[in-house]
């Protein structure tokens, strides 16, 4: 069992892409299975950022193949607005990133269907990117999407792209008001694409494996976070895809049997971006002190985060639907300066205690909160490589989290950069 999935274990932006290049050093592949690029993963290396939103954070470890899978919704200008980046920075992708032939493709109606139906005053408004990530996802599932598979075929690609560009011109125009898309430049941006990734394509699944047979180093990744799946999160302000671990399987074509380990990353705090229910939310001086230290402005949108205390009963959940073993703790040393830390370990509804999570809108919206509050420690964590090394507040929090998740805390990350990491045996 060679794979290790790594998944968000809150609401996306928990510093999954620092783990996932700090493990890949050790990896001989690292495969994205779902989400589009409204995902941003933010890598740090000496004093160098990265942002990628498609391709996956190992692809800046040398000799580290990198596998986007058929689950993945892809945008072209996004893509190689990607890969041009890297190649930018002096990282080749030439030989090292994989495309599944199955992958659907973000058309530009996709895009403006996002942003009219986000633009629609609604109390039910999601706070979606607008990166066209719900529509391409629907056409995928009424069966109307158009995948990396259908290029080859050129006369069949255009036949089917120009009924879709008829039918959603339709929908933009009549009841959104929008101007109509031009159906010739997108066939020929399209073809052009075609040309530019034909050597990234693969059969990937079968590529995936062929190297678990051969007992290859595989770190699986996903986008977002376990509480904004769209089957098992706070329904409807949920993603569009399955960015818990189970989402791994479909998204590449892997059998769960070979998955040996499934890593959860998780903040100190929590964060959410965009709409939706935020039980620990900190409306006040502490909320925008956490957003301040902490840097809270999406990767991918420059949008402020939306900052709380970390919500246990929420991430247990988390480690429950995933099968979550070990836990990545980030941005410890964001809490350095805080007198006080709360975590919250228990939801109530009219006096009575929940004994699971509620995923409906009504119960999250009443919902009271029980807290415990620790001593902070007070001191820089700059330079500790070792566990015990750690404040002693400091381990009594982690030893906290460990005890009521019932899952180890092996990686604990005290700065962005790649080297401030402790990881325990």
């Amino acid at each position: 069992m060679s794979v290790s999935v790594i998944v968000g274990s809150q609401w996306g932006d928990e510093g999954k892409g620092k783990i996932v290049d700090l493990l890949s050093q050790s990896a001989d592949i690292v495969a994205r299975y779902q989400g589009g690029a409204n995902a941003g993963h933010t890598i740090v290396i000496d004093d160098k950022k990265y942002i990628l939103h498609l391709i996956p954070s190992g692809i800046l470890n040398n000799g580290v193949i990198c596998v986007i899978g058929n689950g993945v919704v892809i945008d072209p200008v996004a893509l190689m607005s990607e890969i041009e980046m890297l190649k930018q920075h002096g990282i080749d992708v030439k030989d090292r990133l994989l495309i599944s032939h199955k992958a659907h493709l973000i058309m530009p109606y996709h895009k403006m269907l996002d942003q009219a139906r986000e633009s629609l005053t609604s109390s039910t408004t999601i706070g979606t990117t607008g990166r066209g990530i719900g529509p391409a996802y629907i056409d995928k599932a009424r069966r109307a999407g158009i995948r990396i598979v259908d290029l080859l075929d050129r006369k069949s690609f255009e036949d089917k792209l120009r009924k879709n560009i008829i039918e959603q011109n339709d929908i933009l125009n009549k009841i959104y008001g929008f101007t109509e898309l031009n159906e010739e430049e997108i066939v020929e941006t399209y073809i052009k694409f075609d040309n530019l990734i034909d050597e990234y394509i693969t059969d990937t699944s079968y590529y995936l494996n062929t190297a678990i047979k051969a007992d290859k180093n595989i770190i699986v990744e996903g986008a977002q976070g376990a509480l904004l799946d769209v089957d098992h999160g706070t329904y409807p302000f949920v993603t569009s895809s399955n960015p818990t671990s189970g989402g791994a399987c479909t998204g590449l074509g892997i059998p769960p049997t070979s998955i040996g380990k499934i890593i959860g990353i998780t903040k100190a705090y929590c964060t959410r971006v965009g709409n939706g229910p935020f039980p620990t939310e900190l409306n006040d001086e502490t909320g925008e002190q956490l957003r301040a230290i902490g840097a809270e402005f999406g990767a991918t949108t420059g949008r402020p985060r939306r900052c709380g205390w970390l919500d246990l009963f929420a991430l247990r959940y988390s480690v429950q639907i995933n099968g979550i073993s070990s836990i990545a703790m980030t941005k410890l040393d964001v809490l350095n300066d805080f007198e006080t830390i709360k975590v919250c370990t228990g939801y109530n509804v009219n006096g009575k205690s929940l004994r699971s999570f509620p995923v409906d809108i009504p119960t999250l919206e009443a919902i009271e909160l029980e807290y415990i509050e620790f001593d902070g420690w007070k001191q820089s964590l700059s330079g500790i490589t070792e566990y015990d090394k750690l404040p002693k507040q400091a381990q009594q929090y982690l030893s906290f989290i460990e005890k009521y998740t019932e899952a180890n805390v092996e990686y604990i990350s005290t700065s962005p950069d790649r080297k401030d990491t402790i990881i325990r045996a």
